[in-house]
């Protein structure tokens, strides 16, 4: 039975794996379509950063680094940052592109970047760190000059801008959610959507609409008495079936013992997968960046 319920789990797992990839690929296929290619650390003589010179314009050029500096906060944003952001802080599985960020472009030798960093953004996952003024600059001073690198290169972009994502027809994408693409049958505009642009932007809310990996299932329980129990659905094996019900007491049964019924919201989004056109994607996206 061990080796059964092992099984299981790996082939659920994998199933989850597969559909995840399919979501992320439908959304490279969409973006490459789209795209085109308060504390200030103390500077000292050996932080402080340069002017490169004046470009063609005559305005001036990018701030450059010392190179020991550089490299001592390449060691450390490799140390801390890089899981989420990549090594070339060019933007990793859940963290942005810090070489595209406004922020970042609006940080003057870490003093944006050090409020962030030292206190952290918990609503998003991401941790304060204590770092000294030194370990500061030198941070900056990586990430600085990986955005100079990334703005000098011409295409072959890795980020993806909110911009990328708005080439769809939204009147289209609206008739698409009201008709074809069955939306509407579990989604609101002035309902669960109302506002979903200003909380979730660009990439992330394409993902969200391909592949909503957290979004919860109901599950029906009717033991043999008769009597229905609803709630969402905290665990399931061939063996046991469990739920969390609206007092938020945790109940099990034995699925041999029972009959349940599964709503799983996930299960419709997966189904449209293998529909999708591009257009329809594009036009989706744009519509939904409406709902504000």
């Amino acid at each position: 039975m061990r080796g059964t319920f092992d099984g299981m789990n790996f082939l659920q797992s994998a199933l989850h794996r597969s559909i995840r990839l399919a979501a992320l690929f439908l959304v490279g296929l969409a973006v490459s379509a789209a795209q085109a290619p308060t504390h200030t650390p103390t500077q000292t003589p050996q932080t402080a950063p340069v002017r490169s010179g004046a470009s063609k314009t005559g305005a001036p050029g990018p701030k450059s680094y010392p190179p020991a500096l550089v490299e001592s906060g390449s060691a450390l944003f490799r140390k801390d940052c890089s899981f989420c952001h990549g090594r070339d802080a060019g933007g990793g599985e859940t963290g942005p592109d810090l070489t595209r960020s406004r922020l970042v472009a609006a940080d003057v030798d870490g003093s944006k970047i050090g409020e962030v960093v030292r206190s952290g953004r918990p609503e998003k996952g991401m941790p304060h760190f204590d770092v000294s003024d030194q370990q500061l600059a030198g941070l900056a001073a990586f990430i600085h000059t990986q955005r100079n690198i990334a703005l000098a290169q011409k295409g072959g972009r890795k980020g993806v801008d909110v911009s990328d994502l708005k080439t769809g027809n939204a009147d289209a994408g609206r008739q698409y959610f009201e008709g074809a693409g069955g939306c509407a049958n579990c989604h609101s505009p002035s309902g669960d959507l109302a506002g979903i642009a200003s909380r979730h932007k660009g990439l992330e809310l394409e993902r969200r609409m391909l592949y909503p990996e957290r979004a919860k299932s109901k599950v029906t329980v009717t033991p043999a008495s008769g009597q229905a129990i609803t709630g969402t659905l905290a665990y399931r094996d061939e063996f046991t079936i469990a739920l969390i019900d609206a007092s938020g007491v945790y109940r099990s049964w034995r699925t041999s013992d029972v009959q349940y019924k599964i709503d799983a919201p996930v299960d419709a989004h997966v189904e449209l997968l293998s529909k999708y056109s591009d257009d329809d994607i594009h036009n989706l996206m744009a519509y939904l960046q409406t709902l504000r």
